[in-house]
């Protein structure tokens, strides 16, 4: 049977147009347009050779949905793709695709460099459970600053790590000054980019090396499941070394006793999604349910038009905020007065994302808490990248297991309220946020 959906002309189409297609043609048996959820645990081996070669990695078929599910690797490739990447690896959670990301690249004794200007739960699996494991990491001081990055940097260093568009900060991460100073001491940049989503900024373009982001926000757009996904660039040099350390990156150069000597720098550009795959989500077993990979996959229809809106809307909502009494400050790189427009501007990017944060001028705790309280269109909701507009006060909960100093080097206080502005008509936006305004005396 053939087929006018045919994916080899991938390589020249639009993201819009790959967002809708890569990954999934209909099949000869069923002809269905619609990617199908193959709901099965294992999958049949040819032969106990066939298994064999299954099992040794010398064929890439599926073994068993842990691993590997066709439902799951097609919105594998469609991420890597839209990303610019070599291969992805997808999770049960963002949460589990940046645990792995760590875990692939580090282990006992190593020291990651990371940007301070972090979700709440990445902060502690830093500040907290990676030490556990014997994995360190330093907060750089400034991370505009690439100076700031270079002093952070340890003679144990294997990576850094960032968050493209920080939440809920939502400064800009200048991707190629960072990830100079990364490549100049011989390790990756591995950045979250949850929410800029390829659609408005494809870090792997600018230099950074392994991609990951959660993919229940932005990426399936709706809030109905949880997913996380982790994309190779496929042009980092997993051999190099370091005076006085020798092989930087021992996870990729040495025998992999798991594989009986396999060195997984010896695989090629998919190398650190093939450890990561093999070597962790075998391991961990933090794997995608194949429903859950389906509705991603929905959503990763209308990413880039939601995307449009997301941005279109939240740059009036920010526009609004500012020029609102009651307000002390707010953080948005698409207003001119950020200190991250002039970042926005530079990597060409058409929007600012549609998460921001703002500062009830005067404020404490009691009377934010208030505000969201009187808000009626959105809900409070510790999420981002639904269609429907959001809100959060951080420093209560998705922040609040960070100590005073880690709150503020977040760009938090007692008075921030973090919006995730939906795709709703933005005239019914901004009314709700000034009837909790008024709600408050402000």
């Amino acid at each position: 049977m053939t087929t006018r959906y045919d994916n080899s002309g991938a390589g020249d189409w639009a993201l819009e147009t790959r967002a809708i297609h890569v990954g999934h043609a209909p099949d000869e048996q069923t002809s269905a347009r619609s990617l199908p959820i193959y709901n099965t645990t294992a999958y049949v081996f040819d032969s106990a050779e066939h298994a064999a070669n299954r099992f040794n990695l010398s064929d890439a078929g599926p073994i068993y949905s842990r691993l590997t599910n066709p439902t799951v690797d097609a919105v594998e490739q469609r991420l890597a793709n839209l990303e610019g990447g070599v291969a992805g690896v997808l999770f049960a959670s963002g949460q589990a695709a940046e645990t792995a990301a760590i875990l692939t690249l580090a282990r006992a004794g190593d020291h990651i460099v990371t940007s301070p200007r972090l979700y709440g739960g990445t902060e502690t699996l830093f500040k907290v459970t990676l030490p556990r494991l014997g994995i360190t990491a330093t907060f750089v001081e400034n991370p505009d600053d690439p100076e700031s990055w270079q002093a952070a940097v340890q003679d144990n260093t294997v990576g850094f790590f960032a968050e493209t568009i920080a939440n809920p900060q939502a400064d800009v991460l200048d991707v190629p000054v960072v990830a100079e100073v990364a490549h100049r001491n011989n390790v990756p940049l591995i950045v979250d980019n949850t929410v800029a989503t390829p659609a408005l900024l494809r870090p792997l373009e600018l230099g950074a090396d392994i991609v990951v982001s959660s993919t229940t926000k932005y990426l399936t757009g709706n809030g109905s499941a949880l997913g996380g996904i982790l994309v190779d660039g496929g042009k980092f040099d997993w051999t190099q070394t370091r005076e006085g350390r020798g092989d930087v990156h021992p996870n990729f150069t040495e025998a992999d006793e798991a594989y009986h000597g396999l060195k997984f720098a010896d695989l090629g550009a998919p190398a650190f999604a093939l450890r990561a795959r093999a070597g962790i989500l075998r391991d961990t077993g933090a794997a995608p349910a194949p429903f859950n990979a389906w509705i991603l996959a929905q959503g990763l229809d209308t990413l880039a038009l939601r995307i449009e809106r997301h941005n279109s809307n939240a740059q009036k909502v920010a526009e609004y905020l500012e020029g609102r009494a009651g307000v002390a400050k707010v953080n948005y790189a698409g207003l001119a007065s950020s200190p991250w427009h002039a970042t926005k501007e530079k990597l060409g990017l058409a929007g600012a994302g549609g998460v921001l944060s703002f500062d009830l001028e005067g404020a404490g705790t009691a009377e934010a808490w208030a505000f969201v309280d009187a808000l009626k269109l959105h809900s409070n909701v510790a999420n981002i990248g639904d269609v429907r507009s959001l809100v959060v006060h951080p420093a209560t909960t998705t922040h609040s297991q960070s100590d005073e100093h880690g709150l503020t080097r977040a760009g938090i206080s007692q008075a921030t309220i973090r919006l995730a502005v939906g795709i709703e008509n933005v005239d019914d936006i901004i009314a709700d946020l000034e009837g909790a305004f008024a709600a408050v005396g402000k």
